[in-house]
């Protein structure tokens, strides 16, 4: 099954879960590198990118079991038995490989990572990680694809530094925030992404070991220790699997309640539905999103946390593409993030690229059409354009939504949307 089928369906209805967060557990496995034992991790979502950055544990000499119930358990073998190798056929398929980098430096004192790869929307470079690490003690050289780093200190270990990013680079912050806690002396990091994840990032640390304080916001302080311990850790629920069932309303109308939701991570996302004319309201049963009629266009620019994210703003745009009036979204962090337009543009979607901003002109409606995902994201906001489309609606390149959602296909059917697999 390489497709998904979206056809025309009633309104919306029903509960769902938008599970652990990937962007999340991804850096939460690769600090299990900092610590031997073993650690747990619940709330893991069923997704490939768990499988992919479970590989690369196993290529480094770590055991990697999926349990029942969202549970992983990682096994981490003493410093000698660790191979800090991460091999191209592994890193290539996902960039967030990169964040082996830093705790596989700080454990071991030398590491060698393939250059990464992943989803196809823009250069995203790794400069502001390696000048990072090379300021706490580490040497660098690249060549052949890989990135090879060790310590330059004496004793093996990179040195806690003053740290000041030129850009709140989310996966930077993780890395440099892993290579800390078992840096020697304090690291403070400047500018430091701000997102959730980043948070729960921290309070794994340390819960491991580490002192670590003001994750959350652009100024952290990490305490590096001299040995850290395995842990077990709850992983936090995914804004952006939450964030696209939140727009399903707006594509299919009526009302979803996302029962793990927070609204204290999507804030500016949630100002931004209610702006559009979506009633947002959070209860015990969780945050729930109703269709109140038509969309509003609305203007929209991505930001770093807390301002909208980039991770967003697919399913945004397309919503927007059938909302009453004129609409201007602006991409402010990846240049090649609008990539989908052009299959939005098959199913009938009038919009307009130039550089970083889209202007989008509401249309009543969508049409079906045979369409391809270039990415997670734009993959999941295809299968919402055919919520909104007459006709049927093929998606295919699924293997990229496979990376980032559990369960998509089912949870949409689970609300009543005729979505299947074929």
């Amino acid at each position: 099954m390489d497709r998904i089928i979206v056809s025309p369906g009633p309104p919306l209805s029903g509960t769902v879960v938008a599970g652990g967060a990937k962007n999340s557990v991804l850096k939460l496995m690769a600090a299990c590198l900092l610590a031997e034992g073993t650690h747990v991790l619940e709330n893991v979502p069923s997704i490939s990118d768990v499988d992919t950055m479970a590989d690369v544990l196993r290529a480094l000499g770590c055991d990697v079991v999926r349990e029942p119930g969202a549970r992983l358990v990682v096994d981490v073998p003493a410093t000698a038995d660790l191979v800090p190798e991460a091999p191209y056929e592994l890193v290539e398929k996902m960039r967030a490989s990169i964040v082996v980098l830093g705790p596989l430096l700080a454990r071991c004192g030398t590491a060698k990572v393939s250059l990464p790869g992943g989803d196809d929307f823009g250069s995203r470079p790794i400069d502001i990680h390696l000048r990072g690490l090379e300021q706490m003690g580490a040497i660098f050289e690249t060549h052949h694809g890989y990135v090879e780093g060790e310590a330059a200190d004496a004793s093996g270990r990179l040195v806690g530094s003053h740290l000041v990013l030129e850009y709140p680079s989310h996966t930077a912050t993780d890395n440099l925030l892993m290579a800390a806690a078992l840096a020697k002396g304090t690291t403070i990091i400047e500018n430091a992404a701000r997102e959730p994840e980043v948070q729960d990032l921290a309070a794994m640390l340390t819960r491991m070991g580490a002192g670590v304080s003001g994750a959350g916001t652009s100024r952290i302080v990490v305490e590096g220790a001299d040995r850290l311990e395995a842990v077990s850790h709850r992983v936090i629920p995914d804004r952006v699997v939450a964030a696209t069932y939140a727009l399903a309303p707006a594509l299919a109308g009526g009302s979803v309640t996302i029962a793990d939701g927070r609204p204290e991570h999507m804030e500016m996302l949630l100002s931004k539905l209610r702006e559009m004319g979506l009633e947002v309201t959070f209860d015990p049963s969780g945050l729930t999103v109703t269709s109140t009629g038509r969309c509003r266009a609305i203007d929209v620019a991505t930001l770093p946390y807390p301002g909208v994210a980039t991770d967003y703003k697919p399913f945004l745009l397309t919503a927007l593409t059938v909302a009453d009036g004129v609409s201007i979204v602006s991409e402010n962090l990846f240049e090649g993030r609008f990539r989908y337009v052009d299959e939005l543009r098959r199913m009938g979607a009038d919009v307009r690229t130039e550089g970083h901003h889209a202007v989008v002109r509401g249309v009543s409606c969508l049409s079906g059409a045979q369409v391809k995902a270039p990415d997670i994201r734009a993959g999941a906001a295809l299968v919402l354009a055919g919520l909104a489309a007459e006709g049927e609606t093929v998606v295919a390149g699924v293997e990229h939504i496979e990376r980032g959602y559990d369960q998509l296909v089912e949870t949409l059917a689970s609300l009543g949307a005729q979505v299947i697999w074929r």
